[in-house]
């Protein structure tokens, strides 16, 4: 238990579980320890003489560590209420959080593959190496990612654009699934991540935490350093730092040629804090080499053609940590300052400026055919894009003690220059953003309702002809939501929220014109594209006991001008070689689904998990499916808890399954009876391992072991959701050693 501005621990505190009326006292560190406790759903309760009581909502599953941050009692104030799920989110929409030792379990992926352990979420894959999450069926542009509290501005119109963020920087990532427009601007159709630090401390003492994390496949390694500490008076600091390297990736039975990675990333942050006022500016740089398939780039159509129907690649070769042509590298720069000033009078005004810049090169399969430009290596296509933000954020003190509520203003201006083949032209955006948010609780109902207004201008510049032209878009619109929760009890609760919101066309899918190299794909855009708006309904319930815990929930999205990129009836031939053709279209779509989990306790010691995730697709103006949206899946799992083995603890095993179906929800084509250019691949099934355990090393230390073996049965398959899957098989088995050390 800690002061919440100094960080300082509390001796002698209460914690007590309200349900059993059991509980103990912090020592002189802080710590505390309850023992003998079923597994269920818990309110914890902290007080002490000198500041606030709080009541926190707990889920024990198997051994758990509750961090309890206490403000200074200045004033008499009535009890607060902290649960874990984000301000920034309304109540009445589904949240699902990944911290703690779930979140370390992933560590060493890539954003979008740790995310996909969240049920409803999966990956949009470009190969082995790029993976970006997907929420209900929607990716890139309609799912905004918030990192440290600033919208991620990247060239996330591509589907092998992965989000330029370094995952050990997080402390808790956030899915906020359905529309959140009202809070966080337009795009925001299909949800929110958001990836999120710890406070920064306070206190003098030096800590920190190493991560060492290796894969088989790929022979990757990566290792992540993170110090923390304070200077005293309210000052503090983090620095932080990740390498990764890795090489060809293996299928079950060859290996996947030009398949390397090299990553490097930093951050630091330095922050004050007093009783009424804050402040932090962070600085982190993202920077990233990764191989592409080179068997995706096929010099002809007939070699084609026959990689498509053989099911293999004609480029095959061993293991080889070499990155070439065809790669990507990409660096982002961000930089950030927030402040937050609680006037005397109440409420909370906090002011948050940054600057993005986001710089990717593109290298094609072939150098130039000029000796002296092939010897400068210069990249065939270059973005280079730079964004300004800021947030005004004003959140007014209760009233009556129910009514709370926030107002907002917010913008951002971008331009992108690019270099190389006219891909996309140059542009420049202003976008300005106005939004009032209010909650009303009363008895076991909490009722919020919000609106925002968004105004978007855009500036293209592009020659036709060798005249330059400079067409203008102007986008405005309005998203509003409406929500209501309610608890039945203290274990169980039902959430019910209905929004709409909407998305301006961006530039790619406006003016696109050639080669997409990374992803393979000849992509033609559409000057006539109009916004798309959607309508939102969620409905949700949770129940939380002693031996189970369940989730269900349910949505129904309806969005006008649905924006995506078609397949053609042929691929195409370049002077570049050939490639599938897609064109983006324009029509309307319905999104419908249930996401389901439950979590029990079977017997002692052994806990079993269930995950379902359903996805119904259609377009409603032809009447047809859609392509490239996630088929149903069904995820199950057992473990078992040892806790101390000998010297070792909090020791556990588990066995996973995951099954994907066959995408049958196809359209009808020219090609055979489906409009992209292969049927979808057969359903599979993967097994998992899980082990873990804690091992002693010094007083109060430990290092943390993890071990992970991935498509256990080294099972052939092909992901839907793959864009690669048309020249080669998905990874083989994986087996990961995680290591972490928290000093």
């Amino acid at each position: 238990m800690l002061d919440k501005e100094s960080r300082q621990p509390i001796p002698g505190a209460a914690v007590i579980i309200k349900e059993l009326q059991k509980g103990a006292v912090t020592d002189v560190d802080g710590h505390y320890r309850i023992d003998q406790l079923c597994q269920g759903q818990y309110t914890l309760i902290s007080r002490i003489l000198g500041y606030r009581e709080i009541s926190q909502s707990v889920t024990l599953v198997h051994t758990s560590e509750q961090n309890v941050l206490l403000t200074e009692d200045d004033i008499h104030l009535k009890d607060v209420n902290v649960t874990a799920q984000r301000a920034q989110a309304l109540s009445s929409q589904t949240v699902s959080q990944l911290e703690g030792k779930t979140l370390d379990q992933t560590r060493g992926q890539s954003l979008g593959d740790a995310l996909r352990t969240i049920t409803g979420v999966t990956t949009l894959q470009t190969g082995s190496s790029i993976a970006k999450p997907v929420i209900h069926g929607m990716h890139s542009n309609r799912v905004l990612i918030l990192n440290n509290g600033i919208r991620q501005e990247g060239q996330q119109w591509g589907s092998e654009h992965a989000p330029e963020i370094d995952p050990f920087v997080a402390n808790r990532m956030t899915v906020i699934k359905g529309a959140a427009g009202v809070r966080f601007g337009s795009d925001a159709i299909g949800g929110v991540i958001l990836v999120e630090p710890a406070p920064l401390p306070t206190t003098k003492t030096v800590h920190g935490e190493l991560n060492l994390v290796g894969f088989t496949n790929g022979r990757q390694g990566v290792a992540s350093l993170q110090t923390e500490g304070g200077f005293g008076k309210g000052f503090g600091w983090r620095v932080q730092g990740t390498i990764k390297r890795g090489g060809n990736v293996r299928t079950p039975n060859y290996y996947l040629d030009n398949t390397g990675i090299s990553e490097q990333n930093f951050s630091a942050a330095m922050g004050y804090r007093a009783a009424r006022f804050r402040s932090e500016i962070y600085y982190s740089r993202f920077n990233s080499q990764i191989g592409i398939f080179s068997g995706s780039h096929i010099g002809s159509l007939t070699d084609l053609q026959a990689v498509l129907e053989n099911g293999e690649p004609f480029v095959k070769s061993g293991f080889s940590y070499t990155i070439g042509r065809p790669y990507q590298q990409i660096s982002h720069d961000l930089l950030k300052w927030k402040t937050d000033w609680k006037p005397v009078a109440g409420g909370d005004l906090s002011l948050t400026l940054a600057r993005q810049f986001d710089d990717r090169m593109e290298y094609d399969l072939h150098r130039p055919k000029n000796d002296s430009l092939a010897a400068l290596n210069r990249p065939e296509l270059r973005f280079r894009l730079t964004t300004y933000t800021g947030d005004l954020v004003f959140e007014h003190k209760p009233i009556a003690d129910k009514l709370t509520g926030s107002l907002g203003i917010s913008g951002f201006y971008q331009y992108n220059i690019m270099n190389g083949r006219p891909l996309i032209p140059n542009f420049r955006t202003y976008n300005a953003g106005i939004f009032w948010i209010e909650k009303l609780k009363q008895n076991r109902w909490e009722y919020e309702a919000g609106l925002r207004y968004d105004y978007r201008h855009m500036q293209v510049f592009r020659y036709e002809n060798k005249v330059l032209q400079k067409p203008l878009y102007v986008f405005q619109n309005f998203s509003g939501t409406l929500g209501a929760t309610f608890s039945v009890s203290d274990q169980w609760s039902m959430r019910f929220n209905a929004g709409t919101s909407w998305r301006a066309p961006n530039v790619s899918e406006l003016f696109s014109d050639g080669v997409h190299h990374g992803a393979a794909a000849y992509e033609l855009g559409d000057s006539n594209l109009r916004p798309e708006v959607a309508y939102n309904l969620n409905l949700s319930t949770n129940y939380s006991g002693k031996r189970v815990q369940t989730e269900v929930g349910f949505f129904y999205n309806t969005i006008q001008n649905y924006i995506y990129l078609k397949p053609q009836a042929e691929p195409i031939l370049t002077i570049r070689g050939a490639f599938p053709s897609f064109k983006y279209t324009q029509t309307d779509a319905l999104y419908a689904g249930m996401d389901a989990g439950i979590q029990a306790e079977l017997f002692p010691k052994l806990s079993g998990t269930s995950k379902l995730s359903l996805l119904y697709v259609q377009d409603t103006r032809l009447n047809q499916p859609i392509v490239m949206t996630p088929p149903n899946r069904w995820e199950n799992g057992l473990r078992y808890d040892f806790g101390k083995v000998g010297k070792w603890r909090d020791a556990y095993a588990g066995v996973g399954n995951l099954w994907v179906a066959r995408q049958n929800r196809v359209p009808a084509g020219p090609r055979s009876a489906n409009s992209d250019f292969l049927p979808p691949p057969p359903a599979y099934s993967l097994w998992n391992l899980t082990a873990g355990f804690a091992v002693p090393v010094a007083k109060n230390h430990q290092i943390d072991v993890g071990l992970t073996v991935n498509n256990l049965f080294n099972t052939v398959y092909r992901d839907y959701l793959n864009r690669f899957r048309y020249y080669a098989d998905d990874p083989g088995r994986n087996v990961s050693v995680r290591l972490k050390w928290k000093f």
